[in-house]
């Protein structure tokens, strides 16, 4: 997580990222401006994905960054700090995530993290980005990927909710029909396989004999990370998982 800090009080900055350094810990790269001026410059080359402001800075003060942030930026968290609540109303029109009130503490941080308006992207390093909190989308490079059917992005969704296990042709076909669909079902394998050997990832899918399975090696998966604990990933469920799929509510891991 990309978080920025703007404060022209150095003091209020340091406590500023005292806090957001206890609540976020060593995940979180932080950029801590006393100069709002800087702080904008930074934003343009660095996307960040949470930004707390004081909202009474010379110059540039916070209202005015934080409209700035969100043209460069739409899904940035914007979370005001001030002294004074009365401009509650111009947050709110520039959509903040929150508000906070000084002096600022641990706890304060906190309850703000655990009520952002936006999901925060997480990190991508592999060839594919499966979200899976919501509604299911299979990413490459931030787009997501077109199927000629449907059902073949089911299939994935299925295949990486299994976590690389092999899955049987005769399960999926149970799970996605309940009846046999075995022709058509070919047609998905072939549409799966298309789609991936487009934006270069073939390796992702494996079809052996009558099984197939997904190197999730080569998957960059909310859902995985919310089992490693990241924290990132933890944030970002709001409590529905592959919401469009009637199979994937039986899930009660999380």
């Amino acid at each position: 997580m990309k978080v920025l800090l703007a404060d022209d009080e150095p003091l209020q900055l340091m406590r500023l990222e005292g806090a957001v350094k206890k609540v976020l810990g060593e995940t979180a790269e932080i950029c801590a401006f006393s100069n709002p001026l800087l702080a904008e410059k930074e934003s343009k080359t660095t996307k960040f994905d949470l930004a707390f402001l004081d909202i009474e800075m010379p110059v540039l003060n916070g209202l005015q960054l934080a409209k700035k942030l969100k043209s460069q930026s739409p899904l940035v968290n914007i979370v005001f700090v001030t002294a004074y609540d009365h401009y509650a109303l111009e947050a709110y029109k520039v959509h903040a995530s929150g508000y906070l009130t000084k002096p600022v503490n641990e706890e304060k941080v906190q309850a703000e993290m655990d009520a952002l308006r936006f999901p925060v992207e997480l990190s991508h390093e592999k060839i594919l980005q499966a979200r899976c909190f919501g509604e299911f989308e299979l990413f490459h490079d931030g787009a997501p990927l077109k199927f000629k059917y449907q059902k073949s992005k089911e299939v994935l969704a299925y295949l990486i909710d299994r976590e690389g296990s092999a899955v049987n042709v005769n399960e999926l076909n149970a799970v996605l029909w309940e009846e046999d669909h075995k022709s058509y079902f070919r047609n998905l394998i072939a549409d799966i396989q298309a789609t991936l050997r487009e934006v270069g990832a073939s390796e992702v899918f494996v079809k052996r004999h009558n099984e197939c399975f997904v190197d999730i090696s080569k998957i960059d998966c909310d859902a995985y990370e919310y089992h490693r604990n990241n924290p990132d990933a933890i944030r970002s469920y709001r409590g529905e998982y592959m919401s469009q799929y009637h199979w994937a509510a039986l899930k009660i891991e999380y």
